[in-house]
């Protein structure tokens, strides 16, 4: 079967495919056959050889493995990659409790420019996790990330280079004030907004292959707020926040699309044990 003309070009596929390994491969055993990926692919107007090429640089970037079993090759993430896919599940799929303690969790680091490289690395996880830059060595939170966050610095083995604090602002600006020094929550909003219009056209019936190209777009658009809204409690966010009912979107034709979406991968998915 010719896969259908995709509506939309993957720009990044780097990206797109670490979508699928989240939001599929994820719930499956993590690995999967190059060729299953190929075929999936196929469907967004990917090449194999682009394919390849995006497996071969995630994999320098240590997000993607790769083994072999018979004379398959198959791909699954690295611990980096799993644990990176753990914290986006975490933002993509779970309602965010609105809940606030009224306490700001704060995170300071010293990393020297030699190593800026490991210091880049951990703001891209703190930015996953929620937190944002006060200064530019200074991060917050209104939400309870700590063990997340001393995780993730663990990982990175910057153990020694921060500090973490739990308190109370004591001025001069509100709560709500000083969550706008910290994230542009106009630009969040109306990227909520674009997601509302792009998702909540009349639907209707689709084929299994439609259905599974909907829902890895659909993840991967909901996906890009992990990196830019931090699930703010709702007492710190302006009034009819967007964000509520783009949520409430997504999780509804998420789980419509279900059915159809998982059919047609798993008629296109090989694990190792397979292919053994």
């Amino acid at each position: 079967m010719q896969p259908v003309k995709p509506l939309r070009p993957v720009t990044r596929p780097n990206s797109f495919i670490f979508t699928v390994f989240g939001d599929f491969v994820h719930g499956y055993g993590d690995a999967i056959w190059v060729g299953s990926l190929v075929r999936l692919m196929a469907e967004f107007g990917l090449s194999e050889q682009a394919v390849r090429a995006a497996l071969s640089r995630m994999s320098r970037q240590g997000w993607l493995e790769s083994s072999r079993s018979g004379n398959r090759s198959f791909y699954a993430p690295t611990a980096l990659g799993k644990r990176r896919v753990d914290e986006i599940s975490k933002r993509i799929y779970v309602a965010p409790n609105d809940e606030w303690d009224g306490e700001w969790r704060m995170l300071s680091y010293t990393i020297p420019e030699s190593t800026r490289d490991l210091r880049d690395r951990l703001r891209k996880d703190l930015t996953v996790l929620g937190l944002g830059p006060l200064s530019a060595s200074l991060w917050i939170s209104p939400r309870q990330v700590t063990d997340a966050v001393r995780d993730a610095v663990h990982a990175l083995g910057l153990d020694d280079r921060i500090d973490i604090f739990v308190a109370r602002y004591a001025g001069p600006l509100s709560d709500a004030q000083l969550v706008r020094k910290c994230w542009d929550l106009d630009a969040i909003g109306r990227a909520y907004e674009e997601f509302i219009e792009r998702y909540a056209r009349p639907r209707t019936s689709l084929t299994d292959t439609q259905a599974f190209v909907t829902r890895i777009w659909l993840v991967h658009d909901f996906r890009k707020f992990a990196y830019i809204d931090p699930g703010l409690p709702a007492e710190l966010l302006p009034a009819n926040w967007p964000g509520a009912r783009a949520g409430a979107l997504f999780r509804e034709f998420y789980a419509a699309l279900r059915p159809g979406a998982v059919r047609f991968f798993e008629s296109a998915f090989s694990a190792p044990t397979q292919a053994a």
